[in-house]
């Protein structure tokens, strides 16, 4: 027996390639912004556990329109390339992760005037 190479018994050409038909980019503009508004709405500023305990143990209480002018900024200084940031306020000083949108620890405003702080990239001063 020598081994041979047989042809293909029926050579059929490839089918051809299902177009997709798109009525229109209006479509694609509706669901652009549905994903952008429900992505804007789920991110909010996240507090660590840690920050978290910082604020019950010190006695820190930060109005919610103040948690969300802090918000805004870090998402502008995330922008502009700052990764850790320092956050002043008129009660507290926070050490914020803006690439995580996270408060990494929270202190009121007479401690933070004793400390040192390092590992940051930017400083945020909220007057209100």
């Amino acid at each position: 027996m020598t081994p041979k190479i047989m042809p293909h018994h029926l050579q059929q050409p490839l089918p051809k390639p299902t177009t997709v038909h798109r009525t229109s980019g209006q479509a694609d503009h509706r669901f652009k912004q549905m994903l952008t508004h429900s992505i804007d709405e789920q991110s909010e500023l996240k507090i660590s556990k840690h920050a978290e305990q910082r604020l019950l143990d010190r006695g820190i209480d930060v109005a919610g329109e103040t948690w969300n002018e802090i918000h805004s900024k870090i998402k502008e200084a995330k922008q502009k390339g700052v990764t850790d940031s320092l956050v002043l306020t008129n009660e507290a000083a926070f050490v914020v992760s803006a690439q995580n949108e996270t408060v990494i620890t929270a202190m009121d405003r007479e401690e933070a005037a004793t400390q040192l702080f390092t590992n940051i990239n930017g400083a945020i001063v909220i007057n209100n």
